[in-house]
């Protein structure tokens, strides 16, 4: 993860980079399902077989730690819409774990219905996509009996977190295994700050603020793009490349970056805000390939205690950078990020030991399937999520917003047909510009809310 204080937003996305897998169909409810003994990983056999959903940046790296963890593990299919990703991606793999790739041509599934073959394949599923395919993909597997390690967010709207909520208990009664990428969950320096601050180190917690605040992250171009591959793009294919920009795929940067430090905060308060304001707008980043999306959010969250949380995140080159959280006690103040506490209880975590958190996630997951241990962070997971939504509902709308109208809102920012040739969830105006939400305008806040 990026130092406290000196961040490079920048190569943190880029870890959570490009994808591109998906689904023809939306929706459904979870549907009786293969069983356990059919289709998960079972300890008769010593290799966990690995199929990665998405082949973007994140995805090669998630794929990465999962093959560098003990035991015998194999990579044997991939799922992906864009075979450019797909072969880049496994050729470095290869390269790196020549042994434990095992991908043969006819487990190189393109499409957006591959997922689902994909899937089949699989011990543990690793889902990488844009965070707009999660709930599909996650519900998928789930009904297949797969372990899943999914990328963080895992929704971007209400309906998608519900989705991924009812399959959270689904794989309960399963007896799967599900991580999530938040991964400072993993990370030694948190987790003995957490334990200091949940004992009572700094007293009554009294006052909170996090902040993702940094530069631009990519931009994929409509015009380089169509140079590269010599052609026009559709607009549903640009906007699949270019992904960071567009609500229905990536959330705005609040959901796909600042969830991190919203985590860290839900999980000092160990729970969730109950309703948000705040205010955003884009000042700077501006154009046509930069979607629809704000390049700055500041959000108040309250809790059920009273008790708030200031949150930031800019996306504005040459401003004050920032990646923290904080928490001010009535006996002494944290640094969480830092793991200083100071006050009457002063401390400072020796980092002595830890290890990369990325890599310890899929330590600790692939541990919990191996040796059948209780392991479901999904719920954690989407509640998160869904606390970043609350956020750009707030900043988009302009008005007070409560957690059961965000969990409960019928707004659907994904797409009811996925094809390249199929009409995108927005169109550019005729000046190629997308059109931004407006708060306090009451034709947007029904778009939004």
């Amino acid at each position: 993860m990026n130092e406290p204080n000196k961040p490079n937003p920048k190569s943190e996305v880029t870890r959570r980079n490009f994808l591109k897998t998906t689904s023809t169909v939306m929706g459904g409810t979870l549907m009786g399902g293969l069983s356990i003994e059919r289709s998960a990983f079972a300890a008769g056999d010593d290799t966990v077989k690995i199929v990665l959903v998405g082949c973007g940046g994140r995805g090669s790296g998630a794929a990465d730690q999962a093959l560098s963890t003990k035991g015998s593990v194999k990579l044997v299919a991939v799922a992906d819409i864009h075979k450019d990703n797909m072969d880049e991606k496994l050729r470095l793999l290869g390269q790196k774990h020549k042994d434990r790739v095992e991908v043969a041509d006819d487990r190189k599934f393109i499409g957006f219905e591959a997922y689902k073959e994909a899937i089949g394949l699989a011990d543990v599923v690793i889902l990488a996509t844009p965070p707009g395919f999660r709930p599909i993909h996650f519900e998928e597997a789930v009904r297949q009996g797969k372990h899943v390690f999914m990328e963080k967010p895992v929704g971007v709207d209400g309906p998608g977190i519900r989705k991924v909520l009812a399959a959270a208990q689904e794989a309960k009664k399963k007896n799967l295994k599900v991580g999530v990428g938040l991964q400072r969950h993993h990370q030694l320096g948190y987790i003995e700050t957490m334990k200091r601050l949940h004992d009572g180190a700094i007293g009554d917690i009294v006052s909170m603020r996090c902040y993702w605040n940094g530069s631009t992250p990519w931009v994929k171009k409509r015009k380089e793009l169509e140079a590269k591959y010599g052609r026009p793009l559709s607009e549903m294919e640009y906007q699949l490349r270019n992904w960071y920009y567009f609500v229905w795929l990536c959330g705005d940067h609040i959901c796909e970056q600042h969830i991190h430090n919203l985590d860290v905060m839900n999980w000092v308060k160990n729970g969730y805000p109950v309703r948000a304001n705040g205010i955003g707008g884009c000042e700077v980043r501006k154009g046509e390939d930069y979607g629809e999306i704000f390049d700055h959010h500041a959000v108040e969250f309250e809790y059920a205690d009273g008790s708030r949380l200031s949150s930031q995140c800019r996306h504005i080159n040459g401003c004050w950078s920032n990646v923290s959280e904080h928490a001010v006690g009535t006996k002494g103040a944290c640094d969480i990020s830092g793991h200083i506490i100071r006050g009457q209880n002063a401390w400072r975590f020796r980092s002595e030991g830890a290890r990369d958190p990325y890599q310890q996630e899929h330590d600790d997951f692939f541990d919990a399937v191996r040796n059948d241990k209780p392991y479901n962070e999904a719920e954690n997971g989407a509640k998160s999520s869904l606390t970043a939504v609350l956020g750009r509902m707030a900043t988009y709308s302009g008005r007070v917003i409560e957690w059961d109208q965000a969990l409960n809102s019928q707004v659907d920012h994904m797409p009811k047909i996925f094809a390249f040739d199929a009409p995108a969830p927005v169109q550019p105006g005729p000046n190629g510009l997308y059109a931004l939400p407006i708060p306090g305008n009451s034709d947007w806040y029904k778009k939004i809310v």
